[in-house]
């Protein structure tokens, strides 16, 4: 499998697993199996780390049963259904996935400014 197909396929799994679990469990569960498989695909660690904490981040938003969409439906008005606070949810899943397209077409988005350190 290629570096990038792999990329994906963690990131398939962390979105899969944002949709029933919390962030912390789910490092728990998948760090043990994706660092080591990080390193020997030659993967910047710092760049990966911010994908990954990026897609931990919007797997926590990912219906049906993300977590963040039931915080969100807990402070919007009485009545709001968590199908609706789902559609509202989504231009800002879009965002943080295109963001995350973005790093993987351009890593040096990623490195630049840790790298002036």
């Amino acid at each position: 499998m290629s570096p990038t197909m792999m990329l994906l396929v963690m990131l398939a799994v962390l979105l899969l697993l944002g949709m029933f679990m919390d962030q912390v469990s789910m490092m728990l569960i998948t760090l043990p199996v994706f660092v080591p498989i990080a390193m020997s695909l030659h993967y910047d660690m710092v760049w990966w780390g911010l994908v990954m904490l990026l897609a931990l981040e919007v797997s926590f938003t990912t219906p049906p049963f993300g977590l963040l969409l039931f915080i969100m439906q807990g402070v919007a008005p009485a009545g709001t259904r968590l199908s609706e606070v789902a559609r509202a949810a989504l231009p800002y899943i879009l965002c943080v996935m295109a963001l995350i397209a973005l790093l993987i077409v351009m890593p040096g988005l990623a490195t630049w400014l840790p790298s002036k350190m």
